[in-house]
């Protein structure tokens, strides 16, 4: 039986991938030529491909400016790359089934991939009941026990627990409120079930808005978005991926019962690869279909090289923004391997709270920049100018209505003209301070992560010199803000392998396909050092889902009423 593509796509299981298809009419049948994203490909009656996958390319949106209605005026379309952060609105309609929910939403091995909803009804499982309304996690897809299952958790009391429900589990489910923010393209990738639409509302624009923005000046409403597919295609006698739009008036048959699909080339993506096991690696590939992007190494990786992936692994990186108060701060990944040095510059910071935090492993002095009224005598007043040495945070005892009451304070010495005097600053006082920097040494990254607290202000003292060009040289200043972990793929050149490089699994969108050929080397040869300018909505994302694994520090305690 003949379908259109985009009926085919909203009827296509994603696990059932790959699937042949036969090209059965419409308007490219005739051999016509048709240019996909500069891929030229004929797609004429009786045509086979093989389907490798699909994504949203683009999203169509009708504008609701109230927030309270649902009527949706205007209908923009919109890149996945428009700029702005948007929260998710649950969806009103119900999941009948587990195996709707598994089938519709997309489920995956991150975050974005672990979707939360709630049962209208109790269910009884063999030894674990799960309370209507509770909040119940789904982390993946497997087969248990032979049958297929979804494995779930649930949170009682700070505490996970784990089950799996079978995908024949009928009930009503509903979508649960989701706090988190999101870009567009994350939204396109994770939080837009098949067959339905999305509504989002916007929560950050990120960047000024200008008569080309496709939304109203101000705009503070709702979004309606509906999907526009790319299917992912190999043909048959090409070594690159066709991308096919599914509003185009094409029809298709399902033939992979009847065809050898491994008479196809197999694209993998780098979580592809890097899902290999350790005993694979290293290999040769062919890229299929390269990165965007003028950095190296990302203009080495054209579509037809060969490459040689040496190794999988988890690396560490810094994550640093310049230090500007316009709105064009960049953002960069910076991996221990860095060669250049830093000298320290002043960090700022606005509560006793967060020099506690600061004095951690050194002695702070800083300069008080904002005055601040103790309201209990036994405490300091700050004025502007004065000057502290930080030492550790204690309990002080003070007279509250009548009664003593202790509270937590941070002990400092105030600097006199010939003299110091121990004062104590209660840890909820707001105020402002800037760092006194008496440090001339100049550090290597690694020494800065080991010795100092995260955040941290420094300059490029010295550049690295393996690097072309040291992006990190030119800023005015960098904020070093955390410290994560990546998973990266060390790669060389097939023909001419001089030197190696890292390149980041999950950022960089890339398909290659395996060749039978012995790598002429097992030893990588040396690393070069890359430094990742990453977008702004990257950056979000890595400060973002980096913390969740992290215990947030407890609040500043509050000013006593």
């Amino acid at each position: 039986m003949a379908f259109s593509l985009e009926k085919f796509i909203h009827s296509l299981d994603l696990r059932t991938l790959p699937r042949v298809l036969q090209i059965q009419s419409g308007i490219y049948c005739q051999g016509s030529i048709y240019e996909m994203f500069g891929n030229e490909c004929s797609l004429s009656t009786g045509e086979v491909i093989k389907v490798i996958g699909f994504k949203i390319n683009k999203l169509r949106a009708s504008i609701c400016e109230n927030n309270e209605g649902r009527k949706f005026s205007a209908k923009v379309e919109l890149p996945l790359n428009f700029p702005g952060l948007y929260k998710v609105v649950a969806d009103k309609t119900p999941y009948v089934s587990i195996e709707e929910i598994a089938r519709k939403v997309s489920i995956g091995p991150i975050r974005f991939g672990h979707p939360c909803f709630y049962s209208a009804e109790d269910i009884k499982l063999a030894n674990f009941t799960i309370k209507h309304g509770e909040q119940i996690t789904f982390k993946s897809v497997e087969e248990v026990n032979g049958a297929m299952a979804v494995n779930c958790f649930v949170v009682r009391n700070n505490q996970s627990h784990s089950f799996t429900l079978p995908l024949s589990q009928e009930g009503e489910f509903y979508e649960c409120e989701d706090d988190q923010i999101y870009t567009l393209k994350e939204i396109a990738e994770w939080k837009i079930p098949k067959c339905r639409n999305r509504i989002v509302k916007l929560s950050n624009t990120l960047h000024m808005w200008d008569s080309s923005s496709p939304l109203p000046k101000n705009f503070d409403g709702c979004l309606i978005l509906m999907p526009v597919y790319e299917m992912q295609a190999v043909m048959k006698f090409r070594k690159d991926i066709v991308h096919i739009l599914s509003d185009l008036d094409v029809e298709v048959k399902d033939i992979t019962d009847c065809y050898d699909i491994g008479s196809f080339l197999q694209p993998l993506s780098l979580e592809d690869i890097f899902e290999r096991t350790n005993k694979e690696f290293p290999m040769v590939a062919e890229i299929m279909e390269g990165p965007s992007g003028s950095q190296k190494p990302y203009n080495l990786l054209s579509t037809g090289k060969e490459i040689v992936i040496y190794k999988k692994y988890q690396a560490a990186r810094v994550l640093a923004s310049e230090m500007r108060s316009d709105s064009s701060k960049r953002h960069f990944l910076i991996p221990m391997s860095y060669k250049g040095k830093f000298k320290r510059r002043p960090r700022e910071f606005s509560t006793a709270y967060d020099l506690e935090i600061a004095s951690e492993k050194e002695q702070l002095h800083v300069v008080a920049t904002k005055a601040f009224v103790s309201p209990h005598k036994e405490h300091f007043s700050v004025s502007v100018g004065d000057q502290f040495l930080v030492q550790q945070c204690q309990t002080s005892e003070v007279l509250y209505e009548g009664r003593k009451k202790l509270i937590d304070v941070l002990a400092c010495e105030q600097i006199l003209s010939d003299s110091y005097k121990k004062v104590f600053l209660p840890m909820y006082m707001e105020g402002g301070f800037v760092e006194v920097i008496h440090d001339k040494k100049q550090y290597h990254l690694s020494e800065i992560c080991k010795e100092f607290h995260l955040p941290f202000n420094v300059k490029v003292s010295v550049r690295d010199l393996s690097i072309e060009e040291d992006v990190l040289a030119a800023a005015p200043g960098l904020q070093f803000e955390e410290e994560i972990t990546d998973s990266y793929l060390l790669i060389s050149s097939a023909s001419s392998p001089a030197e190696s490089w890292e390149i980041p699994v999950y950022r960089l969108n890339m398909l290659v396909h395996l060749l039978r050929k012995d790598v002429q080397t097992v030893v990588p040869p040396v690393t070069r050092t890359t430094v990742e300018e990453v977008s702004k909505e990257e950056y979000y994302m890595l400060r973002r889902y980096e913390n969740l694994a992290l215990h947030p520090p407890p609040r500043p305690p509050k000013k006593p009423t």
